[in-house]
């Protein structure tokens, strides 16, 4: 054997690798070009959003709530100061959704890209890690940008609220991951993606004290706050943003329901998309 063949042998073997290490990271790499081709429409929702949202609510409607809070007594807050730490976890919800329904069908169905890299020297346990990564960080991207208009707005009293952009993200990737678990099940669409945005998605969005306390429901609907990670990302903002008075075993259960949910979730995705893959 020629000495260089056994060079390209080598080069081959150490890139092999090396993929084998950071597959992860590669595969964070692609989904982010990826994500190149709607790059437009990521930076207009994620200024052009925050903005509206944070004018109609907590601008108008806040107009209207305020002025019925009569003097503010009792520790109460503007509308705006309210709504907005809820709005932000619940764009970070809504930008799971969209990367985890349809761009995780698309991959494994309509452009396989997720079997073009499992042939690769990269693990199906690397291809979904690398996909949560990509997703996480535009999440974060976009809770940043969102943050940086309720600052604008006068909606963060408070300089811990800044740990709100990482609460509103882990939510995010919280409902994220389980929605990919589930969606990496799909093989067929029949109208999945579009049952999870309107009875799972909405509801949640809602009815997880999003745009008054959950208090306000009654009691029979108010079990749908408790078991929504929306609400305990939104009151996790809440408390970080202005000083939310609660127990501190709430807040520790709020921390918990996500954490749980988000590792659950992700170990979820890895199992499936492994089972699919290497089958």
């Amino acid at each position: 054997m020629s000495e260089q063949t056994v060079s390209s042998n080598r080069s081959a073997m150490a890139g092999g690798a090396r993929a084998r290490r950071l597959g992860s990271w590669y595969v964070a790499e692609h989904r982010l070009l990826d994500m190149r081709a709607y790059a437009q429409t990521i930076v207009a929702t994620s200024i052009g959003n925050p903005l509206v949202y944070l004018f109609a609510l907590g601008v108008g409607l806040a107009s209207l709530v305020d002025a019925n809070l009569g003097d503010g007594g009792g520790g109460q807050v503007s509308y705006l100061v309210f709504v907005a730490p809820a709005l932000l976890a619940a764009a970070a919800v809504t930008v799971a959704t969209e990367e985890f329904t349809y761009p995780i069908l698309a991959a494994f169905k309509w452009n396989p890209i997720f079997s073009a890299m499992r042939s690769a020297p990269v693990s199906s346990a690397q291809i979904a890690n690398g996909t949560i990564i990509a997703v996480a960080l535009r999440i974060v991207a976009t809770c940043a940008i969102y943050f940086a208009v309720m600052v604008a707005f006068g909606a963060v009293p408070s300089p811990l609220g800044v740990f709100g952009i990482l609460t509103a993200s882990a939510t995010g990737v919280a409902v994220g991951v389980v929605i990919m678990a589930y969606t990496s099940t799909v093989e067929e669409d029949k109208g999945q993606m579009a049952i999870i945005m309107r009875f799972i998605i909405t509801p949640m969005f809602l009815f997880s004290g999003t745009f008054f306390p959950l208090s306000q429901l009654p009691v029979y609907l108010q079990w749908i706050g408790w078991i929504s990670p929306l609400w305990h990302g939104t009151e996790l903002g809440r408390v970080l943003a202005y000083g939310l008075a609660e127990p501190i075993w709430l807040t520790v259960a709020h921390v918990a329901y996500i954490v749980i949910m988000l590792l659950g979730g992700w170990r979820a995705a890895q199992v499936i998309i492994t089972r699919r893959l290497d089958k």
